[in-house]
């Protein structure tokens, strides 16, 4: 019936009379006869068509399916439902039977069954999927009752939940409440995607705990000073600044494309990639001075890199994931002007002047600033404290290795 999804009436029409005649007795024809029958209201001639079918091919689920239809149209609704089901148990992910098993117990009164069938339906389909019109107004039905049943199922659980949080300082409960969040799908689910190399079996964490890196302390003690050099830097005028996006594009539906080769996004870097740029450190030397506890990601044609990251008035950084969860990325906020965010995974924080976040940039982040004047931040990047020395040698050997391979050029930035 390949004619027919491309539209192609006439010659489904003619392919289907064809396969009637040559195989009337095929499961899958008798299957296309039983849909013409239900389009014009014949239910009982479409069901007996169908029986003969299932029996004929029990594994079918596409005849499973029309024999709950048939079975709709004749108010036979509990026959209906099995016959749902058994098209599911072929098929977990078939959307319309889905969507019908959930019409099908709201009308029976189950509704939190029916919005579990209509939350399963919604998770079948594909990102950016065009969606058939007919199947528009349910889908849009199945999205208002999930979403009002997670509201019924919050307000149920929170009765629950008071007595523990009475019982638990909040901080030990963050986790927790992120988790009641994403069941209730008030946030997405992001997890690392690196896109370049994916070191297995490490927590995807968007915000670490700042207290496992006590290092922290002296860079954060220095901020004043740090704070004054990036102010010398940018003194000499926007030149000073690299583009930190500088490819060759082209692609109208790039996302960096409004910030490519711009000092929109600007960057001053003291390490580029593991190179130490010596005029810049220079420049700059009691940055330099409180980078000695430093435990920085050293791998060599890739990091570590240091820089004042620079974001003009009106400027967003468009959602992306970085190259490598081998790495964590370190901001210290410098110049920070209202209206200016950052958000990794679900997470939204705010940066404040000299209080230092590590974070996983493999987790889709992005950042923005709105204000009307620029935003400062230094960046650094550490090594991911899950790896092992071992798992970190092994890190640098592959890493360099694939830069050897491919040669100067490479790019194993996010970009």
């Amino acid at each position: 019936m390949h004619a027919l999804a491309e539209s192609k009436v006439d010659d489904a029409a003619r392919l289907l009379r064809q396969a009637r005649a040559e195989a009337p007795g095929n499961p899958l024809v008798m299957n296309e006869m039983a849909r013409e029958l239900l389009q014009v209201g014949n239910a009982a001639g479409a069901l007996e068509l169908l029986e003969t079918a299932t029996k004929s091919n029990p594994l079918e689920p596409s005849i499973w399916l029309s024999k709950a239809a048939a079975l709709h149209q004749l108010n036979r609704f509990d026959e209906e439902m099995a016959a749902l089901d058994r098209t599911l148990l072929l098929n977990p992910r078939e959307l319309w039977a889905l969507l019908q098993k959930g019409v099908l117990q709201e009308a029976k009164g189950d509704t939190r069954g029916a919005a579990q069938s209509f939350r399963n339906a919604l998770r079948s389909v594909p990102p950016g999927v065009k969606v058939p019109a007919p199947m528009l107004p349910l889908l849009r039905r199945a999205q208002q009752a999930a979403e009002a049943n997670n509201r019924a199922l919050e307000q149920f659980l929170e009765t629950r939940l008071d007595a523990v949080r009475k019982q638990h300082a909040q901080a030990d409960l963050d986790r927790a409440d992120q988790c009641l969040a994403t069941l209730l799908q008030k946030e997405p689910v992001y997890r690392s995607m690196p896109s370049f190399l994916y070191f297995p079996r490490i927590p995807a964490i968007e915000f670490h705990d700042r207290s496992a890196f006590p290092w922290l302390d002296d860079l954060e003690a220095a901020t004043d000073d740090i704070r004054r050099e990036a102010e010398s830097v940018l003194a000499a005028g926007p030149e000073t600044l690299d583009p930190y996006i500088s490819h060759p594009g082209g692609n109208p539906h790039d996302p960096w494309k409004h910030l490519n080769n711009s000092r929109r996004w600007g960057v001053f870097y003291l390490w580029n990639e593991s190179v130490p740029i010596e005029q810049n450190i220079a420049r700059c030397p009691r940055t330099a001075q409180a980078l000695a506890s430093w435990p920085p990601w050293d791998i060599p044609g890739s990091g570590p890199t240091a820089m004042f990251s620079v974001l003009q008035p009106r400027t967003r950084i468009p959602p992306h994931c970085g190259v490598n969860n081998s790495r964590l990325v370190v901001h210290l906020p410098l110049i920070v002007p209202e209206r200016c965010g950052f958000r990794v995974g679900a997470q939204r924080r705010e940066w404040h002047p000299g209080k230092a976040f590590v974070f996983d940039d493999t987790i889709e982040h992005e950042a923005w600033n709105d204000s009307d004047s620029e935003r400062i931040v230094f960046i650094i990047d550490i090594w991911n404290p899950n790896l092992s020395s071992a798992e970190r040698d092994h890190v640098r050997a592959m890493t360099s290795g694939i830069g050897e391979y491919y040669g100067p050029g490479t790019t194993m930035r996010e970009t």
